[in-house]
C-alpha cells in the first residue's frame, strides 16, 4: 500500500519488501508534534545512525547541534522564516558542514589544509551532512518519531552561526525538527514523480522521462487540493526557481560562505 501512496497510483507495487523499505516509503514531513520530549537515549541513537552513514574519505566533515532550549528554538524559528513548528518541536537538530575540525587538526599538527578552501571540499561537507541527517530521519521513524527538514536555516546563515557559536569554516546546512507526530495534523504521504521520470537506463533520455510530468502534475494537484492547497509540481518548481527574489536571501550564500571561512574556490 505504501508504494501506491508514494506514487499516487493504486497500481504501484514493489516485488520486494523489508521493514526498512516500509519505513522509507511511508515517510512524510511532520510539522506538528506531541508534547513528549525526545529522550537523551533516543538522541544518542539518532546520532549513532547518522554516524553510520557513508562519508567521503572518512573525513566525517559534519557536526550537529541539538537544541532544546525554548528561547533558542524561538530565535532559530525567526531566522528560518518564522516557521512555528521549529519552536514547537521538542528537539531541533541543526546539521553543520564542518571543515573547522580539519583546520584545528592541521593547527595542532602544524600542517596545511589548503584543499579545504576549494569547492570540492565544501561539497563534501554538504554531502556528508545530508547523508548523515537522512540516516537519522530513518532511525527516528523506526523509533516512532516524526521529523521535517528545514532548509530555511540557510536564509540567514551568519546569524545562525552566531546563535550557535559555530567556529569558522563551518556552516549550518539545514535544520531537522524531531518529535512525536501529532495525530491530528492534516498531512499524508506526498506522491513523488513516477520512476520513469527519474530512472534512466544506460543513458539519459529527457524526452521519455519528461513525458510523465503531465500525469504527475495531475496527481499532485489532486493531493494538494485535499489539503486546501493549489497548484501542481511544475508550477511549484518554476515559482521556486524563478530568480533571486524567490530564494529568501539564499542567493547571497556564496558570499556568506566566504565570510564564514568556506571560500569554495
Amino acid at each position: 500500500m505504501t508504494a501506491a501512496a508514494r506514487y499516487g497510483d493504486p497500481a504501484a507495487v514493489l516485488a520486494v519488501a523489508s521493514d526498512v523499505l516500509n519505513l522509507q516509503l511511508a515517510h512524510r514531513s511532520v510539522r506538528r508534534f506531541g508534547p513528549r520530549e525526545v529522550t537523551d537515549d533516543e538522541l544518542t541513537a539518532l546520532i549513532a545512525a547518522a554516524q553510520s552513514a557513508p562519508t567521503s574519505s572518512n573525513l566525517q566533515a559534519w557536526s550537529v547541534v541539538a537544541v532544546r532550549d525554548p528561547a533558542r528554538k524561538a530565535r532559530l524559528a525567526g531566522l528560518a522564516g518564522n516557521q512555528a513548528f521549529v519552536a514547537q518541536a521538542p528537539l531541533f537538530l541543526v546539521w553543520v558542514a564542518d571543515l573547522d575540525r580539519a583546520h584545528r587538526l592541521a593547527a595542532r599538527a602544524r600542517r596545511e589544509v589548503a584543499a579545504a578552501d576549494y569547492l570540492e571540499t565544501t561539497i563534501i561537507g554538504f554531502v556528508d551532512t545530508a547523508l548523515a541527517a537522512q540516516n537519522a530521519v530513518v532511525a527516528a521513524a523506526s523509533l516512532g518519531l516524526g521529523s521535517v527538514f528545514v532548509g530555511a536555516i540557510r536564509n540567514r546563515p551568519a546569524e545562525v552561526a552566531a546563535e550557535l557559536k559555530l567556529p569558522p569554516h563551518a556552516v549550518a546546512t539545514f535544520g531537522l525538527a524531531v518529535g512525536t507526530p501529532d495525530p491530528t495534523e492534516q498531512a499524508d504521504i506526498k506522491p513523488r514523480l513516477p520512476q520513469a521520470a527519474v530512472l534512466h537506463r544506460e543513458q539519459y533520455d529527457a524526452v521519455a522521462a519528461d513525458a510523465h510530468i503531465a500525469s504527475y502534475d495531475r496527481i499532485l494537484s489532486g493531493y494538494n487540493a485535499r489539503f486546501g492547497l493549489s497548484g501542481n509540481w511544475s508550477s511549484r518548481v518554476l515559482d521556486r526557481l524563478r530568480g533571486p527574489a524567490s530564494m529568501a536571501g539564499r542567493h547571497r550564500l556564496r558570499e556568506i560562505l566566504e565570510r564564514l571561512g568556506l571560500p569554495s574556490r
